[in-house]
């Protein structure tokens, strides 16, 4: 049995509760936050009797297995760091530090103390992010990565929840190096990362204020983003964020020397572009609709199984990366975000923040 606690009863803490309540062979045995109040709060929703708002207390009197690190990014190091020194295994919310130099330090300890860390990067464990990855490791592509094209879209509505946050001058999303965008982006920035063999890509990002912040006032907030990744083996990558582009999309596309692969996290689609569908003349423009139609019914025909058999919830994407994590610790099988991944996403980050500050 597992013994799991939660740092940071905020919003974000209530779900994760709820999911590892969900998963079999694990117990979660105290929580802790500064506001004590908060913790109690939290504590007495789940039926526990333990809360704490000193994490020494909480790691010396329960012993967790695993900890989650639920807090603002600002905190993810120092804590990450307290938690890996007492013999506990992080899962740390996105982003994972607010910097690469935090990133390294904290897997280099794990590493140093035969630990085990992660990130929340949830969005590599939906359905069809899966199933993408099983087809990339399967070959299917015919080759390497050629391209890949991320997209990320965040709605800010009719601006009130953007000029809320702006009113609040000690809100901790002011403080970071990307603000806004260093919040979220690690979502759409990590689908690319997990397919790049490089350490040191090149990174070329361009950022700019859009209409409705400059409408309340705002004009130093960056709330459109884009970027160029380009690895050392010729693989490039695109990254779109927007708060403006509608519909609201999640979409990763893949391209590889015979066939691509394209993901919709929303609509949970997954699509395959077939070198094979290529025909000549006329016929180009008839068979291969009729092809992508029967994908696109054969995704909405999965769908509605899965939630006939109530396993269909955005919020089982979290529960998978965290039962992989799980697994990882109890069983030492792989980690389910290879650090790698990880420190890329990071730097990267990092390259974005210090381009479009200028």
């Amino acid at each position: 049995m597992l013994k799991v606690a939660i740092i940071g009863c905020g919003k974000i803490a209530d779900l994760h509760t709820t999911l590892i309540q969900r998963i079999p062979d694990c117990k979660i045995i105290g929580v802790c936050d500064k506001e004590k109040l908060m913790a109690r709060q939290l504590a007495e929703r789940i039926g526990i009797t333990d809360y704490y708002d000193d994490i020494n207390k909480l790691l010396e009197s329960k012993k967790p297995d695993v900890v989650h690190i639920t807090t603002p990014p600002q905190s993810h190091y120092k804590l990450g760091e307290i938690c890996l020194k007492a013999g506990c295994n992080p899962y740390i919310e996105k982003p994972f530090t607010v910097n690469y130099e935090e990133a390294k330090k904290l897997i280099d300890l794990a590493n140093e103390k035969n630990l085990k860390i992660t990130v929340g990067h949830s969005a590599q464990f939906s359905p069809v992010a899966i199933q993408l990855r099983k087809l990339v490791n399967e070959g299917y592509l015919g080759g390497d990565p050629i391209h890949m094209n991320s997209i990320f879209t965040y709605f800010l509505g009719d601006g009130r929840f953007a000029k809320a946050l702006l009113e609040d001058k000690t809100h901790w999303v002011r403080y970071l190096p990307g603000q806004l965008l260093h919040n979220i982006i690690s979502h759409g920035v990590s689908k690319i990362t997990e397919f790049i063999n490089c350490e040191n890509p090149k990174v070329i990002a361009s950022g700019f204020t859009s209409k409705i912040l400059k409408n309340i006032g705002e004009h130093d907030l960056i709330d459109e983003l884009r970027v160029i990744i380009h690895d050392n083996d010729n693989t490039t990558g695109y990254f779109t964020f927007s708060t403006q582009m509608s519909p609201s999309m999640h979409q990763f596309h893949i391209y590889g020397p015979k066939n691509s692969i394209f993901i919709d996290n929303i609509t949970q689609t997954l699509i395959k572009h077939d070198k094979s569908n290529n025909y000549k003349s006329y016929l180009n423009c008839f068979i291969p609709q009729r092809n992508i139609a029967k994908q696109y019914k054969k995704n909405s025909k999965n769908n509605i199984k899965q939630f006939l058999k109530k396993k269909f919830y955005a919020d089982s994407w979290i529960q998978s990366l965290i039962e992989n994590f799980y697994n990882s610790v109890a069983k030492d099988s792989p980690l389910p975000i290879r650090y790698n991944e990880i420190l890329l996403t990071a730097k990267i980050l990092d390259d974005i923040f210090e381009q479009i500050k200028k």
